[in-house]
C-alpha cells in the first residue's frame, strides 16, 4: 500500500527545499500551490467558475490573485465562494495525480495542511521546522516582503509549536546536509529500504 506523507511547515521553514529533496530522491511530490497556480491559469479549471461567481477576479483570461485579495479586503465573505470553487478542484487535481502513482511513498506538499484538515486522509505528516530567528532571517533575506507582511502571514498560520505537536515526523532544517540526511532516513523508514 502507498504511504501518503503530508509535508507542511510555516513560511521560511524550508518546506520547498525539503520537497525538492524528496523529488531528487525519486519520490513523487504533489504540490498544492502548483495545483492552484495551474487551475487559476489561462485555460485552468477554476477560470470559468470564477467568471460566473466572482467575475472581477478574472483578469486577462486567468484568475488574478491580486484581484482576489482586493475582493477579500472589501468583502471577507468572498472567502466562502472562493473555497467552494477551489477546494473541489484541488481535490480532483490531487486525486488525478495520485491515480497515476504506484510508488510505495508519495509526498503531498500542503502549506495549510492542518488548517484544511488534510491530515484526515494522509497516512502520516512531516513538519519541517527551524528556530523563529532562523525563520525570520530566511524570509526577510528573500527581499520580497516586509517584516509587517511576514508577521501578518504568521498570524494566519497555525503556530509552529502546534504543528510540531501534531506531526508524526519533524525535520529540523538548519543545514542542507542535515536536512537531506533526515529526508533520506525517513524515506528508508517509510519504504522499508535500508538506509545507507
Amino acid at each position: 500500500m502507498t504511504h501518503l506523507l503530508g509535508l507542511t511547515g510555516s513560511i521560511g521553514m524550508g518546506k520547498s527545499t525539503t520537497a525538492q529533496m524528496f523529488r531528487d530522491a525519486g519520490i513523487p511530490v504533489w504540490d498544492a500551490d502548483a495545483a492552484v497556480h495551474e487551475i487559476y491559469g489561462r485555460g485552468g479549471a477554476a477560470v470559468p467558475l470564477f467568471h460566473e461567481k466572482l467575475p472581477k477576479a478574472v483578469v486577462d483570461g486567468e484568475v488574478s490573485r491580486t484581484a482576489l485579495k482586493e475582493l477579500l479586503a472589501l468583502d471577507p465573505s468572498v472567502m466562502k465562494t472562493l473555497e467552494d470553487i477551489v477546494h473541489p478542484l484541488v481535490a480532483a487535481h490531487r486525486a488525478a495525480f495520485l491515480a497515476q502513482q504506484d510508488a510505495p511513498l508519495v509526498v503531498f506538499d500542503i502549506p495549510l495542511l492542518f488548517e484544511t484538515n488534510a491530515q484526515d486522509w494522509l497516512t502520516s505528516v512531516l513538519v519541517v521546522s527551524a528556530p523563529p530567528d532562523v525563520q525570520k532571517q530566511r524570509v526577510l533575506a528573500r527581499g520580497q516582503m516586509s517584516e509587517a507582511i511576514f508577521q501578518q502571514i504568521l498570524s494566519r498560520q497555525m503556530p509552529d509549536a502546534e504543528k510540531r505537536a501534531r506531526a508524526d515526523y519533524i525535520i529540523e532544517t538548519l543545514t542542507l546536509d542535515d536536512t537531506r540526511a533526515a529526508v533520506q532516513k525517513l524515506i528508508a523508514e517509510l519504504t522499508g529500504q535500508k538506509h545507507a
